[in-house]
């Protein structure tokens, strides 16, 4: 194959396949200027952009007229926003999407609302079947995953997928800290200014101000406890 392949098969393209080109350039180079070339596409198209955002390569968005992004929000490289209804996604001011996060609420009436100052690790994976809601000043670790849904599966004469599910609202309070790895099921809230342990299953609510460990999780002490008290 001839070195100039490419380079012909520009030239014979289509304008709209060549604009379409040059958009999958834009979005995907590492510069300071591409990256401003992204927010300015995407300011026009979201439900709200705040000032001094971030938008990294390969990042992809999907519906972002039902997407808010507050002040100073960053948005690392190769994460997913999938928005499938009005309820949408909303990151406030300073929120930090690290590489690899992907974030869809699933369903027209589903929703991911992340409070001011919070992080969320690399490849961690958020959905909001019936809700998202996460609080201020919140440390999410890597490889997190929070699902609002769980399939039945109680009669082994139907497929699982025709037998609906379980579904709820799920909740994390402000200043809440979950370690790398934690799952958090749809049965699942976690209390103001709790700490969930490295590699534990959230199945069920958590107090403010626990720390919690294992699986399922379970609270080991309270936060701010004389130690003489702890378990």
């Amino acid at each position: 194959m001839k070195d100039t392949f490419f380079s012909d098969a520009f030239a014979t393209m289509p304008p709209e396949e060549r604009e379409l080109y040059r958009m999958t350039v834009i979005m995907n180079m590492p510069s300071e200027y591409a990256e401003e070339l992204r927010v300015r596409y995407y300011r026009g198209l979201l439900r709200h952009a705040g000032q001094n955002i971030k938008i990294g390569c390969g990042v992809k968005i999907v519906n972002p007229q039902w997407i808010s992004l507050g002040d100073g929000v960053v948005i690392s490289d190769r994460c997913t926003l999938i928005a499938r209804g009005e309820g949408g996604i909303t990151l406030g001011d300073g929120v930090r999407l690290m590489e690899g996060v992907y974030l869809d609420t699933e369903r027209p009436d589903g929703y991911i609302n992340i409070g001011n100052n919070t992080y969320i690790g690399t490849n961690s994976v958020l959905h909001g079947h019936s809700g998202l809601e996460i609080g201020d000043d919140c440390l999410l670790a890597q490889n997190i995953t929070i699902t609002p849904y769980q399939h039945i599966f109680d009669d082994p004469a139907l497929l699982i997928r025709e037998q609906g599910g379980h579904t709820r609202k799920v909740t994390i309070g402000r200043d809440s800290y979950i370690g790398m790895c934690v799952t958090v099921l749809w049965s699942a809230d976690i209390g103001e200014g709790s700490v969930i342990g490295a590699s534990s299953t959230v199945t069920h609510p958590i107090p403010p101000y626990s720390v919690a460990v294992g699986t399922p999780a379970r609270v080991i002490r309270k936060r701010g406890e004389p130690k003489q008290n702890r378990q």
